[in-house]
């Protein structure tokens, strides 16, 4: 028996055989993707658009937009129960004990009422020693939201961030239909793995999430786990996608990487950003510096494991740089923040509407007291929160290059 063959039996001992709405899964009820691919198994979302993919065959770049961060299932229904067939993808590292699975949340009406898992699904295993990865395929699960007023209301299902997420089949127990814009301004946002999610809880509370709640905004989230390179087809992606907002977090992945010296960052970070202009000439476009992260203030990458404590479970990163690299052209996290300084205050003296934040006023050195970043690269979930408060207090509070403006 199928999986999809064993959720219709369960449902069927549950006495649940009866009322059961079947939906498509279109791009109407979908938020925060760039792209629906029709799959063998249902809809993949993702997060950059088919021309984007078909221009770099990196694994870790196709991994990290499938995973839908801050993309979310929008309906308007009277449903007392909802469930979401889903084909997760999710990852382990050899040697290692595997994570928690994935976290769906529910808002009702704009507040989150529960949170669910997946199990089974397909299992991803990277061997962080030699980079190798072994697919296992798996069966399709069920996110299963029960308990709902019989009111007409809204519903958001937000997707794990960190788990490619194939959707098979969405029913509820009433007509859910697509909800229309609601007048909220875009905002869209580009970073590395922390704007991904890196580490937060659940998919409402990574830290662009968090700051898209506080500003009332509507979040596409383009923080790609190890994919911010200054990549042209990421630039091309934001200059095609409408938005009213728009921030660049740049820097930890080009130093985890060792990708490029400051001769090519340069020209690379202005090739960006006329890009983007190219799509948004006069939006607000806001820069934002890498986060303090001890192992790379003046240390160069390549960023590489250390498995000192692999076996227990935790996974740590140290610099594998030299500091005297730094008279070759060599990137640290205090010269991009400087040269990204530099690069704006150039350019906004003929661009009003270009605007910098220095990543550590959003984490700092004194916070590493407080909130260490656990493996040395990635925050906490204490941490993605206090990073959105302070986004959000920063960009869209008053005085904000993001805060609401009387026309």
């Amino acid at each position: 028996m199928d999986s999809r063959s064993s959720d219709v039996s369960a449902r069927q001992e549950r006495g649940e055989t009866g009322g059961w709405i079947s939906t498509p899964v279109t791009t109407d009820l979908l938020r925060g993707a760039l792209d629906l691919e029709h799959t063998e198994h249902g809809a993949l979302p993702h997060r950059l658009p088919a021309r984007a993919r078909a221009q770099c065959s990196d694994g870790q770049l196709a991994m990290a937009e499938a995973q839908p961060s801050g993309v979310r299932l929008v309906l308007r229904t009277r449903a007392t129960a909802v469930e979401l067939d889903t084909l997760p993808t999710k990852v382990a590292y050899r040697g290692a004990p595997p994570g928690p699975d994935g976290v769906y949340d529910l808002l009702v009406d704009g507040h989150l009422v529960a949170r669910t898992s997946v199990t089974g699904g397909n299992l991803r295993t990277v061997d962080m020693t030699t980079g190798s990865v072994e697919t296992r395929t798996g069966p399709v699960g069920t996110a299963r939201f029960s308990g709902l007023s019989a009111e007409p209301k809204e519903l958001e299902i937000w997707l794990p961030h960190n788990e490619i997420t194939q959707l098979v089949e969405l029913r509820a127990d009433a007509p859910v239909e697509a909800v229309p814009d609601r007048g909220r301004q875009v905002w869209l946002h580009h970073g590395s793995s922390i704007s991904h999610g890196s580490d937060a809880a659940s998919p409402t509370t990574t830290w662009p999430a968090l700051a898209a709640f506080r500003g009332g905004v509507e979040l596409i989230n383009l923080g790609l786990g190890g994919s911010a390179l200054l990549d042209p087809f990421t630039a091309r992606a934001l200059r095609d996608t409408p938005a009213e907002l728009i921030s660049v977090k740049l820097g930890i992945n080009l130093v985890n990487a060792d990708l490029m010296r400051l001769r090519a960052f340069t020209p690379a970070v202005h090739g960006f950003l006329d890009t983007v202009r190219e799509g948004h000439p006069s939006t607000p476009l806001l820069v934002v510096s890498p986060i303090h992260c001890p192992i790379h203030e003046d240390t160069p990458g390549p960023s590489v494991p250390d498995f000192g404590d692999f076996e227990a479970g935790k996974l740590t990163f140290r610099a594998g740089g030299d500091p005297a690299e730094r008279a070759a052209g060599k990137l640290t996290l205090n010269v991009i923040r400087e040269e990204l300084s530099r690069i704006v205050k150039q350019r906004a003296a003929e661009d009003p509407n270009l605007h910098h934040l220095d990543g550590r006023e959003l984490y700092g050195e004194a916070d590493t007291a407080e909130l260490p970043l656990p493996d040395r690269l990635h925050p906490d979930a204490a941490t993605h929160r206090r990073i959105g408060e302070r986004f959000a207090e920063r960009i869209f509070g008053t005085g904000g290059p993001f805060a609401a403006r009387d026309d």
